[in-house]
């Protein structure tokens, strides 16, 4: 199609094809605010800034997670490794349906008390900046305050590799 053939309304299967070819890491976000975690899969992450390092996350508005990042100010990314599907569909459940996430996941503390995943290749600990609703979702953007690579081998694991499909 050239750009004389435009057409200026929204063909549904169009937008669903082009969304899903967009590029997406999966990532573990956790959370703790006193006793209360939360731990999500996320896909809508992206880096949004070099200086101060800035992190951008999606988190659905109706998530066990989101009042816990809001009132704690704080969240971990966690970055899954190539071959770790089943943890991200883990942590891709509703907490309301499987209770704690992390209960019989390995995972240990921060100085600051967040959880992180033995398992995943590194994590950063981000303070939260600011916020915007997105529709459905929030967009939390978050100073990154901590970083650990547990190990350098290996690959992140992608939307794509793991086989999940998701598109607004």
């Amino acid at each position: 199609m050239t750009t004389d053939q435009h057409n200026d309304s929204l063909d549904p299967a169009a937008k669903k094809t082009v969304l899903r070819w967009f590029t997406y890491g999966m990532y573990v976000v956790t959370t703790r605010d006193g006793e209360e975690t939360g731990a999500f899969t996320a896909n809508w992450l992206s880096q949004a800034s070099f200086d101060p390092p800035l992190v951008m996350v999606s988190v659905e508005k109706d998530s066990h997670s989101l009042p816990i990042i809001r009132s704690s100010q704080v969240f971990t990314v966690n970055v899954l490794e190539s071959g770790q599907r089943r943890l991200a569909g883990h942590f891709g459940k509703k907490a309301a349906k499987v209770g704690d996430k992390l209960a019989d996941i390995e995972h240990y503390q921060t100085g600051s008390g967040l959880p992180v995943l033995n398992d995943a290749l590194g994590y950063v600990v981000c303070r939260v900046t600011d916020e915007m609703d997105a529709g459905d979702s929030v967009v939390v953007l978050g100073e990154v305050v901590e970083a650990v690579v547990h190990r350098e081998e290996g690959d992140p694991l992608t939307m794509a590799e793991a086989g999940f499909r998701h598109s607004g």
